[in-house]
């Protein structure tokens, strides 16, 4: 008896497709943490994001938490309106192990809790890049980024 019929008579559909699980992907947990870390930098509401690409807030709510899955022309509208490249919501997925697909068990085994002390998620974090990027001169803010690396070198240094 073959797969489909054996679902038939189990009364149970196929495995076809996307499968359903226990939570949602980790990769579209990623790139919507990546949707909403780019909206906060920018300064940006939800509600204000909805209306650029014609959703309602509470489906923005949905991406960023990774419950629905963010299809490709919708990724390419997300990309225009917060202004970076496609690849900008899939970046740091490299950095994990699994090739970027950190979190998700093999075998039955549980995916790890997320990493908690990201500091890109702090609100400390978006209040320096938000007024980082307020100071109109280039050389100016490159004066503050060397100085602020000097700072934390010598603090490294000091703890050593």
């Amino acid at each position: 008896m073959n797969a489909l019929a054996a679902a038939k008579k189990k009364d149970v559909s196929p495995k076809r497709g996307r499968q359903k699980s226990d939570g949602p992907n980790p990769v579209d947990v990623h790139v919507g943490g990546r949707v909403r870390l780019r909206r906060t930098l920018l300064g940006m509401s939800q509600e204000k994001l909805a209306r650029a690409i014609g959703l309602t807030f509470q489906q923005v709510q949905k991406y960023e938490r990774g419950a629905n899955r963010i299809g490709a022309s919708r990724l390419h509208e997300l990309s225009q309106v917060l202004d970076v490249p496609v690849s900008f919501f899939f970046d740091d997925m490299n950095n994990a192990p699994s090739g970027g697909l950190a979190g998700v068990g093999g075998l039955g085994e549980e995916a790890p809790p997320p990493f908690e002390g990201d500091p890109m998620a702090k609100r400390e974090t978006l209040q320096l890049v938000r007024a980082y990027y307020q100071i109109k001169s280039p050389a100016l803010r490159k004066r503050i980024l060397d100085l602020t690396k000097s700072l934390a070198d010598e603090e490294n240094e000091e703890q050593a």
